[in-house]
C-alpha cells in the first residue's frame, strides 16, 4: 500500500462528489453536446432478444490516456478506438492503414487511473509538471524516436511498481485538476459513441496495483452514464494497492451515486502468487467478509490476453494435454521479472486452481472468494481493438506490424528474457444479453453469462440441469432456460438428485477454423484434496476415445510455407447432451466447458511469411489450437 503517497487524498477525493461539476463554461458546453447526442439515441428502437444473443467485445483496452501507452508512442485516442471498433478505417500509430474485419458490439476502454492523461501534459511540457526531474527526463524521451519509446515502456511500469512516479503526478494539488479534466473528457467521448442497440461504449478504467512487480490489476466497468461517473475520479493504486480498499471505494461510489460497477482481475499468471493468495494483502487469513466482498465486486476473471493464459499450468494440471497454451515466456517470473516464478506461486495465480481453492475454503468460510466467471480480452496499448492472428496489431506501438517485432526483446531481467513472440494475439469477451446496451451487457457480465476466447469468435452455449435429454438439445436455448441454468449459474441438489447433465452447443468462427472437440473441465474436493478431470464430450470425425477417454489429435492442415490452412478436418458445429459419469450427489463440483479449434497459424507464422523471416527461434510457436472457455456452472448438494 501507499499510505502516504497522497497525504490528504482521502479528504480531497471525498469532496469530488461535490466539486467535480463546478461551474465551467467549457465543461457545460461539452456536457450540453453530450446530452444532445444522448437524446438522439435515447429514443431509438433497441432490438431485444428474449432468449438472449451473444455480443462480442473487449473488456481491456488502452489508449494514449495511459502513461505507458503514450510513453511508448501511442497517439491514437479514445475516439479513434471507438471509430475503429465501429468499423472505420484509420491510420495506426506508425502510419499504417488499419480496419477491423468485423466491428465489435462493445468496447471497454480501461486506461490506467494512475496518471490518467497526465503523460499528455508531460509531453506538452506543462510547467507545473516540469518542476520534477523525472517528468523532465520523460519529456525529453517523448521527443525522441523508437529507442526512446522502448525505454519509456520499461521505465514507466517500473516507476509505477516501485512508487517512483514524478512527485507532481502523485500530488493532489497538481494531479487532481489534470485527472478531472481528462476523466470528464473521456466520459464525454464514451457518451458520444454509445449507441444503444448498435454499439456500447462502456465507461471504465484500470486500477493498476503492482506491488513489487506483482500484477494485481483490475478493470473497473461502470453500468452507468456520464452523469454518475463524473461525480468521482477513478480510485487508483497510488491511493492503495490493496483490492479491499478498491472494493470499499466501489461500495462508496454506489452508495453516493446510485450507480453500479464491477471489477475484472487479469493476468494472475504474472502476480507472483498474490492474485488468489490464501491471505489478505495485510497478511491476515481470509475471512467470510473478505470472501463475500470479493465475490460481490469481482464476478469475472480475465483468463486470456496478450500476456498469455491464466487457466492453468502443466505442472499443476499434469493430466491436461492442453495445459501449456499461452504459457511460453510468461511462466518465468512476475510482471516486471523482479521476482522469478516458483512452483508454490503457481498454486495461487491460475484460475482453475483458484476455483478449486475457493471451493475448499467455502467449507470453512461459508463463502467462496474465488467464484469466478471467465472472459478474455486484449490489454492492447495501441488504441487498436483488432486481434486476429492474420492482422495482429501488437501490444505497444513497437509491436505494430514490422519485421523486427517477432524477436524484439520486450523485457530482460534476472536472467530472464521476454521476446515479442511470447505475446499472443489477445482474446475477446462474449456476453449473452437481451440487447446491446450498457445495462443489458453489464447485467450479463454480472450474472457471469459470459465467456472468453483466445481471439476467435466461437459461439458457445452451455446450460446445466438435471436429466436433460436430446429433445432438450434440439429445443435450445428455451429448454436450457426453462429447465436449467446458463453458464455462470448454480445448480442446487435435492433429496432425489440422480445426476447433473449439460446442454452444450458450439459453432465455429465463420471466418476462422473448424472445431476439434468440446471438453468439460470438472473440479471438486475429495478427502480435503483438490481434484480435477478433463472429459472429451464431443469431437469431430470418426475418432474413438481410448479406455481412458483420450482422443487422438484431429490432424493439421497448416502450410508453413504460405501460412494457409484448410477446413478439411474438424467440424463447423458440435453439440451434445453430457451427463457426468462420475457424479456424486453429495459432492460439490464446478464444471466449465473448453472448446478447441483445429490447428491454425499464429501471427508469428503470418509475419514469418510476410516478411521472409528466416532465423526464428525454434520455440517460437507457428501453430496453435485456439479455444473458448465458458464460465463455470457450480453444483452444490442439498
Amino acid at each position: 500500500m501507499f499510505p502516504c503517497a497522497f497525504p490528504w487524498v482521502s479528504f480531497c477525493l471525498s469532496t469530488l462528489i461535490l466539486t467535480a461539476c463546478q461551474d465551467n463554461p467549457k465543461e457545460k458546453e461539452a456536457a450540453s453536446e453530450v446530452s444532445e447526442a444522448m437524446a438522439e439515441t435515447a429514443g431509438a428502437d433497441v432490438q431485444r432478444f428474449p432468449m438472449k444473443k451473444v455480443f462480442w467485445g473487449d473488456t481491456h483496452h488502452h489508449t494514449a490516456l495511459s502513461g505507458d501507452a503514450f510513453g511508448g508512442g501511442t497517439r491514437l485516442n479514445a475516439e479513434d478506438s471507438y471509430r475503429l471498433a465501429l468499423g472505420e478505417t484509420l491510420k495506426s500509430n506508425t502510419g499504417q492503414t488499419v480496419k477491423m474485419k468485423r466491428p465489435l458490439d462493445f468496447l471497454c476502454i480501461t486506461d490506467h487511473a494512475e496518471g490518467f492523461g497526465v503523460f499528455i501534459e508531460i509531453d506538452n511540457g506543462n510547467p507545473v509538471l516540469m518542476t520534477d526531474s523525472i517528468a523532465r527526463r520523460w519529456n525529453e524521451l517523448l521527443q525522441g524516436g523508437e529507442e526512446e519509446a522502448k525505454q519509456l515502456a520499461v521505465e514507466i511500469p517500473y516507476a509505477m511498481a516501485n512508487n517512483k512516479l514524478p512527485e507532481p503526478v502523485t500530488n493532489p494539488e497538481t494531479a487532481v485538476p489534470i485527472l478531472r479534466k481528462a476523466w470528464q473528457d473521456f466520459t464525454s467521448t464514451a457518451e458520444k459513441y454509445n449507441q444503444p442497440g448498435k454499439f456500447t461504449a462502456f465507461i471504465s478504467y484500470e486500477w493498476t496495483s503492482v506491488p513489487t512487480g506483482n500484477n494485481l490489476h483490475r478493470n473497473v466497468i461502470f453500468r452507468d452514464d456520464k452523469k454518475q461517473a463524473d461525480q468521482i475520479l477513478p480510485f487508483s493504486a497510488l491511493q492503495s494497492e490493496d483490492p479491499e480498499d478498491l472494493w470499499t471505494w466501489m461500495a462508496s461510489y454506489e452508495d453516493k451515486t446510485g450507480g453500479e460497477m464491477l471489477a475484472i482481475p487479469h493476468n494472475g499468471n504474472l502476480s507472483g502468487g498474490l492474485m488468489f493468495a490464501p491471505k489478505t494483502m495485510s497478511g491476515e487469513p481470509l475471512s467470510r467478509e473478505y470472501a463475500e466482498a470479493r465475490s460481490r465486486w469481482e464476478p469475472l476473471f480475465e483468463i486470456f490476453q496478450i500476456k498469455g493464459a491464466s487457466e492453468t499450468h502443466p505442472t499443476l494440471s499434469t493430466e491436461d494435454e492442453f495445459a501449456d497454451f499461452g504459457v511460453l515466456g510468461w511462466d518465468n517470473g512476475n510482471l516486471t521479472i523482479d521476482i522469478l516464478e516458483t512452483e508454490e506461486q503457481r498454486k495461487y495465480q491460475n484460475v482453475r486452481q483458484a476455483l478449486l481453492n475457493g471451493m475448499a475454503m467455502e467449507g470453512d468460510l461459508r463463502a467462496n472468494p474465488f467464484k469466478y466467471g471467465l472472459v478474455g480480452a486484449s490489454d492492447t496499448h495501441t488504441s487498436i481493438p483488432h486481434h486476429d492472428e492474420d492482422e495482429f496489431w501488437g501490444k505497444h506501438t513497437t509491436n505494430e506490424p514490422m519485421p523486427e517485432r517477432v524477436t524484439e526483446v520486450t523485457k530482460k531481467l534476472n536472467g530472464v528474457t521476454r521476446y515479442g513472440y511470447h505475446y499472443t494475439s489477445a482474446g475477446y469477451t462474449a456476453v449473452y444479453a437481451e440487447a446491446n446496451t450498457r445495462a443489458d451487457l453489464w447485467d450479463g457480465m454480472k450474472r457471469k453469462e459470459a465467456y472468453g476466447t483466445s481471439g476467435t469468435r466461437i459461439e458457445l452455449r452451455v446450460f446445466g440441469g438435471f436429466d436433460f435429454s436430446d429433445s432438450d438439445l434440439e429445443a435450445m436455448p428455451d429448454a436450457g432456460y426453462q429447465r436449467g441454468v446458463p453458464m455462470g449459474g448454480d445448480l442446487k441438489g435435492s433429496a432425489d438428485t440422480r445426476e447433473v447433465s449439460f446442454l452444450i452447443h458450439a459453432k465455429k468462427d465463420p471466418l476462422w477454423a473448424n472445431l476439434d472437440r468440446i471438453q468439460v473441465v470438472k473440479g471438486w474436493i475429495e478427502d480435503g484434496k483438490p481434484m480435477e478431470k478433463i472429459y472429451n464430450v464431443a469431437w469431430s470425425g470418426d475418432r474413438k476415445p481410448d479406455a481412458s477417454g483420450n482422443l487422438s489429435p484431429v490432424g493439421n492442415t497448416v502450410n508453413l510455407t504460405d501460412s494457409s490452412f484448410e477446413n478439411t478436418i474438424g467440424a463447423p458445429e458440435l453439440m451434445t447432451v453430457w451427463k457426468d459419469p462420475d457424479f456424486n450427489p453429495e459432492q460439490a463440483a464446478f464444471y466449465y466447458v473448453r472448446v478447441l479449434e483445429i490447428p491454425s497459424p499464429t501471427w508469428i507464422l503470418y509475419d514469418k511469411v510476410k516478411y521472409g523471416l528466416t532465423d526464428l527461434p525454434g520455440e517460437a510457436p507457428l501453430i496453435q489450437q485456439e479455444r473458448a472457455w465458458s464460465s463455470p456452472i457450480w453444483y452444490s448438494p442439498k
